[in-house]
């Protein structure tokens, strides 16, 4: 399908790894331009050096994006090099195990570092959203919706996010600005496989996750939700706008005892 993306730009928060990397491919696929910001740096080169082998472009954008002034030069960096902004994926996270125990400290800076830069990103890079009729995805989990215990901060901030998509859903109508969210439940990916690997036996935890997964009994993979994210910042979901997208084999909403 022709998504009708070609020299679109996109900037894509943790485009170098996990679900920004598949994004980024998928963008790249359909003739958009991925901005892949972030601080993994030999992630992000080497895959704007694979992106380029298949005649497709990109831009590494390398900074930690726990403050304001870095998504505002990120923004620039992104002006200066294409002259055009079409859309936000706010993408970067982790799930730092800032739980109830951990400490007021723990959970302030695990919101920060989880939730301030998908505003901040949107609030600078909004005057060329207007422009261009832009697109906003943001990359909750489905914490925010089931909770997962010992991680308050992650938990409530992918909450926020939620909210925040709603919020701007509203807030950006009368400029044709769609917002969504995309909800990733148990996906395949190096970060997630890396928490695997700290259980003393990771297949058999493996097998007791996938075995919950009503559909396929699999995990989904990044390059499913990055198909997701991809045609809703597409205009062929031109009329869809504040709406949380759970693609996860139906992890969250069905019955798991389901055989």
């Amino acid at each position: 399908m022709n998504l009708n993306l070609k020299d679109k730009v996109y900037i894509v928060s943790g485009g170098g790894k996990g679900i920004g990397e598949a994004i980024c491919r998928e963008l790249a696929a359909e003739g958009a331009i991925p901005v892949i910001a972030g601080r993994a740096r030999d992630a992000g080169l080497n895959l704007q050096k694979a992106l380029e082998n298949k005649g497709q472009k990109s831009q590494v954008i390398t900074c930690d994006l726990d403050n304001a002034q870095n998504c505002q030069m990120i923004v620039e960096k992104t002006l200066r090099e294409w002259g055009r902004i079409d859309g936000v994926v706010n993408n970067a996270g982790v799930n730092d195990g800032a739980g109830l125990e951990t400490g007021v400290e723990a959970f302030a800076e695990s919101i920060r570092l989880n939730l301030f830069h998908y505003y901040d990103l949107v609030h600078y890079a909004l005057p060329e959203l207007k422009k261009h009729r832009g697109s906003i995805i943001n990359i909750s989990s489905k914490t925010a919706l089931t909770g997962q215990g010992g991680t308050s901060g992650y938990a409530a901030a992918k909450g926020a996010q939620l909210a925040l998509t709603r919020e701007w859903a509203v807030e950006l109508l009368p400029f044709g600005i769609r917002v969504n969210a995309v909800i990733p439940a148990e996906v395949s990916t190096p970060q997630y496989e890396n928490w695997i690997n700290t259980f003393p036996n990771p297949d058999e935890k493996l097998a007791n996750i996938t075995k919950n997964i009503p559909l396929a009994k699999r995990m989904t993979t990044a390059g499913e939700i990055a198909a997701m994210s991809v045609f809703l910042l597409s205009d062929k979901s031109s009329h869809t706008t504040g709406q949380w997208i759970i693609p996860d084999g139906g992890y969250v909403h069905l019955d798991r005892s389901i055989t």
